[in-house]
């Protein structure tokens, strides 16, 4: 396996499944209602939602730094707010999670070695941290779903 497939994997398991920690995050976000996504178990903490729009707002904002783009999220594009609490919704913001991050597999793959250890635009680290700085980033906020679907 190259260093770049090794990545892939890791981003794959990492989102669907195989994870060495426990649950990814589509098995943390698997079988909940749009109602159970919505409610706040910790009245100070987000909802399953939003962590679930926060996530899909990094998958993207990395595929894209990792395509050259200088992207900064504000606040509104870090922790979108959740508009619409149906179940239609709550389906659809799934569906968006899964193809932007299926998008930025397809991107990572797309790589070659040297492009690794490229700076990402605007930044002082390497498209390699980036991206295991993103399944990282996936895995903590798996963790915190499992968390929030406990208190349900």
């Amino acid at each position: 396996m190259t260093e770049v497939q090794r990545i892939t994997d890791q981003l794959h398991r990492a989102f669907y499944s195989e994870a060495w920690h426990g649950p990814s995050v589509m098995e943390s976000l698997d079988k909940l209602t749009a109602a159970q996504a919505a409610k706040r178990p910790i009245k100070s903490a987000h909802s399953i939602w939003e962590i679930t729009l926060h996530i899909g707002a990094w998958i993207d904002a990395v595929r894209r730094r990792v395509l050259g783009e200088k992207v900064e999220l504000d606040d509104t594009q870090d922790w979108p707010p959740v508009k619409n609490t149906s179940d239609e919704a709550w389906q659809e913001t799934l569906a968006e999670l899964k193809r932007r991050h299926e998008a930025l597999e397809k991107v990572v793959a797309a790589l070659n070695e040297a492009q690794l250890e490229q700076l990402a635009p605007s930044r002082t680290t390497t498209i390699y941290f980036l991206i295991h700085g993103l399944v990282q980033h996936d895995l903590y906020h798996a963790g915190q779903i499992a968390i929030l679907k406990r208190g349900l």
